[in-house]
């Protein structure tokens, strides 16, 4: 998936050269800066789906198209002009504003995490006394809040591989990447939710083997996105507890960054076989770690304490 992405990226950084020559620069510095955040890319294809599963299919696709417009509302409108601004007259601030958003992440993360443990069914039985309208708009805006952080990542991942461009330079290449990143990720999202129909519509085709795909696919799509929203919540964990652990880093706080990254390097180095991807995975885990106890801190704070008091 990161590959085709990324070659997504590399297709539009292309064209764009292609359209202006005399921004050859700005094809470059999209392509790399593209191609080094679409680690976040995959997290927030995972992420999405769950956003749709369980409300009406025919309104699948236009409430991915809400996401969208407002992801891309998220990019450029809000994020490029306060990453360059951040980045020109105050660098010092853009680490901490990324760690508070991947603690949001990880938030909303262990949250879901601890109802689901707590069999906390209240969101589902609110769920079913408001009218579709609303479940939508909610829906919508919470997927539009949870891109704002991920979108963040994406902005500040891609404005660090531009730090000897102008910032006129730096503002077309961002743009480039924000409509890129954002038409790859929910146009692979609405085929992912759509699949189950393109199955029933070749299930209904005269040929037997057109008829077994649609049927297989039919019978799969439901198992997928049950397995998409619960990899959603993971990659919210993970990516959220990656943006504290790197942000410790950078204050200077490196004991458990270096930990993780050594244990990780060790892990791989003693894996005759794909080590570089088992030290991913383990990189991955403890960052999610971090995640799920910076996570479990907020949600105790703001629900466990409360009702404690409460009783």
């Amino acid at each position: 998936m990161a590959g085709g992405l990324v070659a997504l990226l590399d297709d539009v950084a292309a064209i764009a050269k292609l359209a202006a020559a005399s921004l050859d620069d700005v094809a470059g510095a999209s392509a790399r800066a593209g191609a080094k955040a679409a680690g976040v890319v995959i997290d927030d294809t995972a992420v999405t789906p769950r956003y749709v599963v369980g409300l009406a299919p025919q309104r699948e696709l236009p409430i991915i198209g809400k996401i969208a417009l407002g992801s891309l509302r998220n990019k450029l409108l809000f994020l490029l002009p306060a990453a360059l601004l951040l980045s020109a007259f105050a660098p010092w601030a853009i680490t901490p504003i990324l760690m508070a958003g991947g603690a949001f992440l990880c938030f909303e993360a262990s949250e879901k995490i601890f109802e689901s443990l707590m069999g906390d069914h209240a969101e589902a039985e609110e769920a079913a006394t408001v009218d579709a309208k609303t479940l939508e708009d909610r829906q919508v805006s919470g997927a539009i809040r949870t891109d704002l952080i991920l979108s963040a990542e994406i902005m500040a991942i891609a404005l660090s591989e531009l730090p000897d461009l102008s910032i006129g330079t730096q503002a077309i290449a961002l743009a480039l990447v924000g409509i890129a990143i954002t038409v790859g990720v929910y146009g692979l999202v609405a085929a992912i939710v759509k699949m189950d129909d393109i199955g029933l519509h070749l299930a209904q085709r005269q040929s037997p083997a057109a008829q077994s795909i649609g049927r297989g696919l039919v019978k799969a799509m439901p198992v997928v996105l049950r397995v998409l929203a619960v990899v959603g919540t993971a990659a919210m964990v993970w990516v959220g507890g990656g943006i504290i652990v790197h942000g410790m880093e950078e204050f200077g706080f490196t004991t458990l960054p270096h930990l993780i990254h050594n244990t990780a390097h060790h892990v791989g180095e003693g894996v005759p076989v794909a080590g570089s991807a088992v030290a991913w995975v383990v990189g991955a885990i403890g960052s999610a770690i971090v995640g799920l106890i910076v996570g479990g801190m907020i949600v105790g704070v703001l629900h466990l304490i409360p009702r404690k008091a409460a009783h």
